[in-house]
């Protein structure tokens, strides 16, 4: 849109109109490979520290993941409450309300990247000392995330600039920042960890530099971008009625992520309890973990940014069978995908880690947990399309409840009861069990659920 309102450039996508499969499919597909890419960061980091450093700095590595989304995951909840009315404000041709919400993500974006910095370098020991991280693992975590978290403002301007520009339907252009600055990952963990010696430092600075790159191509694009939605410097500024209503669907989101993702901290001390080996072939089964469940995640995304258009265009109806062919579409890819990779299960851990004992744990962990995906698609699919809908605060509710408040009494009453891993193992998929039952019932009382259409 130009300043009128009217479209220049289309790299936009209005979900109004047209196939409702393919609009789907064409948005979720570049946001999938966008997450694959996301996930290469690690990954690699798993591997480059698994092969050329040690078992050590492995699991250093792969334990860190949950202090680090304590932070990010929460900031993303708030991207997650600015894509929604950003979507609903382009559904709806509102120009100026895009605009204002537009410069108020970024303004905000600004403020929470100092917050972030100061809390996560703050954090960082008493964190360690709450997984009862080993003490052999202990420095080379500490380092790794200290480095992390003073260059924690390039992942969430990334994570705030896409979800401008996936609100309005323009998923490829962050795919491509995202590809080009996966590949720089890998290049610099090689030249860091092989050439200059610098072990987990050098996988952590390698990792802040290209996030810092991604950043900084998004807020360029975004800056060139002619249409409404694009950001002009002087203009930014916190608007309150904007900020209210990103605050209104993106603070129940943001509360959900960072008390989930603290209770992941807790979850890793059980497994650390087992050992580095355990730590490691649990860090590894996660990196795989992740990649399975891409397609649901960016379908799921997808279909919050569908809802909130058509939710914004009055049309519930479609909105509704979005919902229903968003949920058909990830349970298919899901099984897909979870078949694979039980039946290669051991060739996939073994490629990252030369060790026996830290693949059978992998293994273990991924056989266990990976049948219970399909269930995960209701929760993720139905959350995505309530938030859609501006009803953030009960999904997450549910969600806490599910994966933290039920999660912890799950895992003290099956260590009480001393019932050894597999009873850890399992504390995931029970919380998602709970968590999509209840999601469930949720949707199908809803307005969406219920076939009402969306208040004039």
């Amino acid at each position: 849109m130009d300043e009128a309102g009217e479209a220049v450039v289309k790299t936009d996508s209005d979900m109004t109109v047209g196939s409702i499969w393919r609009h789907l499919l064409t948005f979720s597909v570049p946001m999938a490979l966008g997450l694959l890419f996301q996930q290469l960061y690690n990954m690699v980091d798993t591997l480059v520290v698994g092969q050329f450093v040690g078992e050590t700095a492995q699991a250093a590595v792969g334990s860190t993941g949950s202090i680090i989304n304590t932070i990010v995951g929460s900031c993303a909840g708030l991207a997650t409450g600015a894509s929604v009315i950003i979507s609903q404000r382009y559904g709806a041709h509102d120009a100026n309300g895009l605009s204002r919400a537009v410069h108020t993500t970024i303004a905000l974006t600004f403020v929470i990247s100092a917050v972030s910095t100061a809390i996560g370098l703050t954090i960082i020991e008493p964190m360690l000392r709450f997984m009862q991280t080993p003490d052999n693992v202990w420095d080379e975590a500490r380092a790794y995330l200290s480095i992390y978290f003073s260059g924690v403002s390039g992942v969430l301007f990334y994570n705030m600039g896409s979800g401008i520009l996936r609100a309005v339907g323009d998923s490829r252009r962050p795919l491509m920042f995202l590809i080009m600055s996966a590949l720089l990952n890998t290049v610099l963990d090689l030249l860091f960890v092989l050439v200059f010696h610098m072990g987990v430092r050098g996988v952590a600075y390698a990792t802040i530099i290209a996030q810092l790159v991604s950043a900084s191509l998004i807020l360029i694009t975004l800056s060139r971008e002619r249409g409404t939605y694009g950001i002009r410097w002087r203009n930014l500024q916190i608007d309150r009625p904007s900020l209210t209503s990103i605050l209104k669907v993106g603070l129940p989101s943001c509360i959900q992520s960072a008390v989930t993702s603290f209770s992941n901290v807790y979850v890793q001390s059980y497994i650390n309890a087992f050992g580095s080996a355990c730590m490691a072939g649990y860090g590894i089964y996660n990196k795989l973990d992740a990649f399975v469940l891409i397609p649901v995640q960016s379908i799921g995304m997808s279909s919050t940014t569908f809802v909130g258009q058509n939710w914004g265009a009055k049309d519930g109806k479609r909105a509704r069978q979005g919902v229903r062919t968003a949920l058909g579409m990830s349970l298919f890819s899901t099984a897909v995908l979870g078949t694979a990779m039980l039946i290669l299960a051991r060739q996939l851990l073994g490629f990252f880690s030369p060790k026996e004992e830290v693949v059978a744990y992998g293994v273990r962990f991924l056989r266990i947990v990976t049948p219970f995906y399909l269930v995960l698609c209701f929760n993720q699919i139905l959350s995505g399309a309530l938030r859609g809908t501006g009803d953030a605060t009960v999904p997450t509710l549910i969600m806490l409840g599910s994966f933290v408040v039920f999660r912890q009494i799950y895992l003290y009453v099956t260590h009480a009861l001393n019932l050894g891993f597999i009873s850890v193992a399992l504390a995931y998929p029970m919380g998602w069990v709970l968590c999509s039952t209840l999601l469930i019932i949720r949707f199908l009382k809803s307005p969406l659920g219920r076939g009402a259409d969306p208040a004039a």
